[in-house]
């Protein structure tokens, strides 16, 4: 085993489960001498508690009177993020915060983004079957759900049959539908994934200091009218730009406030031919200027189709002319 996930433990936490009866103090002791000896004869051991609770410290170490859970089950963006995919696009700038609102408590624990067992089951449907629309509609918006995932900060976890698409829910009893591969769009959707892990896996940014506040910022949390979003990973002397768009619409040059002026490559695009898209990967829908927007300095313009996530790495940050021309003065 790697490790275990301890279900509900705020029925442990609390009398019957209910915060309004109280902690049940002994019941705490036990989970942090349990956690205290797990960490001890197993190091390398990932404990996690799934709870939905606001009670602190659960990953906080047992010495500073934390339960001494590695992670915590981020129940909050799981729902919410699950929640704002099935709506349609004409309800989503009602709801537009629901997928900023996690970064309002993320560092107040180490939290693990789980999409699990739990969520593909019992009548609940497969991850890529909750998203609105028919079936053509629903890959471009998995596509933009998963890039949010893995550049969102937190562990992730992905539970089988998502990663290529699969409409059936999990069965014990049957293996996975990997004749489905043999469908344009689920294949395309299957190197998409593969493609975003290696990106996850091979850039700093995306997995250093993601518990550290100072390692991410919003650039566009503000656009409800376009359901757009931007924010930036930074780590390992390494930026990473995600920009996101979740209406049905298409916006040409959105603008979106960046602090330096950014010489930038592209490194994946949800909407590339490759993965079942309709832009080319060589095609320039992106540029960046050197005059400011929404109290930043510089500006990026990006084209971004409907339903569309694109992740951007800074190469490396340019003087601008107004640096120059100050400097020049100076």
């Amino acid at each position: 085993m790697d490790g275990i996930r301890m279900d509900a433990i705020s029925r442990a936490i609390y009398w019957n489960g209910d915060p309004a009866r109280g902690v049940n103090e002994k019941a705490v002791e036990f989970l942090r001498n349990m956690n205290a000896g797990l960490h001890k004869r197993h190091p390398s051991a990932m404990l996690i508690a799934e709870d939905s609770t606001d009670f602190p410290k659960v990953t906080a170490p047992t010495e500073y009177d934390g339960l001494g859970f590695d992670y915590k089950w981020d129940m909050g963006f799981m729902n919410d993020t699950l929640r704002f995919f099935q709506k349609a696009p004409v309800y989503r700038p009602y709801d537009y915060h629901d997928l900023s609102f996690s970064m309002m408590y993320f560092y107040s624990d180490l939290f693990l983004l789980p999409f699990s067992h739990d969520e593909v089951v019992h009548g609940k449907a497969t991850i890529i079957q909750k998203m609105w629309g028919d079936y053509e509609c629903k890959f471009p918006q998995v596509k933009a759900f998963y890039a949010y995932l893995y550049t969102h900060p937190g562990k992730k976890l992905n539970f089988m049959g998502n990663e290529f698409g699969q409409f059936r829910e999990w069965d014990e009893k049957r293996e996975q539908d990997w004749d489905l591969l043999k469908y344009p769009l689920h294949d395309a959707f299957h190197h998409f994934y593969e493609r975003l892990s290696h990106l996850y896996l091979t850039e700093p940014a995306l997995h250093d200091g993601e518990y550290n506040s100072e390692c991410f910022e919003w650039l566009e949390a503000d656009a409800a009218d376009f359901v757009t979003y931007a924010y930036e990973r930074r780590a390992s002397g390494e930026t990473i730009l995600m920009v996101m768009n979740l209406s049905d619409q298409f916006w040409k040059d959105f603008r979106v406030g960046i602090p330096f002026l950014y010489e930038l490559t592209e490194l994946l695009h949800t909407d590339w031919e490759q993965y079942g898209g309709n832009t080319k990967p060589e095609d320039e829908t992106w540029r960046v200027e050197d005059e400011p927007h929404k109290e930043r300095s510089h500006t990026l313009y990006v084209d971004l189709p409907p339903f569309c996530a694109r992740i951007f790495k800074v190469k490396r940050v340019l003087t601008s002319k107004k640096t120059k021309q100050t400097e020049a003065e100076s």
